[in-house]
């Protein structure tokens, strides 16, 4: 193809109003992120409502910014790229309204995106070498997967959470040992001064599902130590408790990717969604990949979390396959991935 594709994306499925300018799927020429995590901190986690009217007062905002940032017109715009699903269905609406208004309004392709697609093509920005197929664990808030990227666009999960997603149970947590909204960047720092092999909490393994996860266990465990710890008016160690559950929660999602790229024979393996920032956790996988010789790809922390830049990747593959969406096009709050 001689001709550059330029999208302009539009990300809003949470509490991150976000748009960026992508070239070719893989160069990022403008990322623009109005984050309302301190917004959202006063009541300990996202209030679906607050977001959404956020959103509508940032989102012209930060769409003119990326354009401005990227030093292109509209009229140069190829596409409008946008996340329809999964996410909560206010937030998303208000990115979809306004993609479908420039796409009407400037007669440009509008092209849907899945969240948590856009996540793993967060990887093709970062490591420009990166071709499918290859192994991805993702890891979030809402969700946690293990993926068979067969190639652009073609996913097939082979693992899945039974319960609370990874990033979930470290919102728990956190909250339930004094460290507040986000929990995961506190938990994160906090295990740093604790010792990880202080209290030995559970992994759980699905008989019939060995590539599955589930953390419910492993938080309610958390939440019965601190009531233990209360009766017997023992003294509660923060940092040991935060960097125990860590080691739980990372050493199941590193054996379970470790052993499923190895019974599928595959020699790259990648990490996206916010949890994938994870300090414990890449260093981990990183290790784990290494003994095995299995190459090893994650994005920068910027890329980790929610941003356009990796919804305009997701939306180039999808444009260049002959993805059209019109203006009927709707939020799917619980959009499953690989569904079009």
């Amino acid at each position: 193809m001689d001709k550059d594709i330029l999208i302009l994306a539009i990300e809003s499925s949470c509490d991150e109003t976000a748009a960026a300018v992508v070239k070719n799927g893989r160069f990022v020429l403008s990322n623009v992120i109005s984050s309302q995590i301190a917004l959202h901190t006063l009541y300990g986690g996202v209030v679906p409502e607050i977001a959404s009217r956020k959103h509508i007062e940032k989102i012209n905002q930060v769409i003119k910014e990326a354009l401005k940032e990227a030093e292109v017109s509209l009229e140069e715009i190829d596409a409008i790229g946008v996340t329809y699903g999964p996410g909560l269905v206010g937030a998303l609406l208000v990115g979809v309204a306004e993609a479908k208004a420039i796409s009407y309004a400037a007669k440009k392709p509008l092209v849907g995106v899945h969240h948590i697609e856009g996540h793993v093509s967060a990887n093709f920005i970062e490591h420009k070498e990166l071709e499918p197929p290859f192994l991805c664990l993702i890891v979030s808030g809402g969700h946690t997967h293990l993926v068979v990227v067969q190639d652009y666009g073609k996913y097939e999960i082979i693992g899945r959470t039974h319960d609370d997603a990874a990033g979930e149970a470290f919102d728990k947590v956190a909250r339930a040992i004094g460290l507040g909204y986000p929990g995961g960047p506190k938990i994160d720092k906090l295990a740093r001064e604790g010792n990880k092999y202080a209290i030995s909490f559970p992994r759980a393994h699905i008989a019939d599902a060995p590539y599955d996860f589930s953390f419910s266990g492993v938080k309610s465990a958390v939440l019965n130590h601190l009531n233990s710890c209360e009766m017997k008016k023992e003294e509660i160690n923060r940092a040991d408790i935060a960097a125990s559950f860590q080691e739980a929660v990372v050493d199941a999602l590193v054996t379970k990717t470790l052993m499923a790229a190895n019974d599928l024979k595959l020699s790259k393996v990648a990490m996206a969604g916010g949890v994938a920032a994870n300090s414990a956790l890449r260093e981990a996988m990183e290790a784990g990949c290494k003994q095995r010789g299995i190459t090893l790809y994650y994005p920068s922390p910027i890329l980790c979390t929610d941003n356009a830049a990796m919804i305009g990747a997701a939306a180039y593959y999808e444009f260049l396959r002959g993805t059209r969406h019109g203006l009927d096009l709707n939020a799917i709050p619980n959009l499953k991935i690989g569904q079009r």
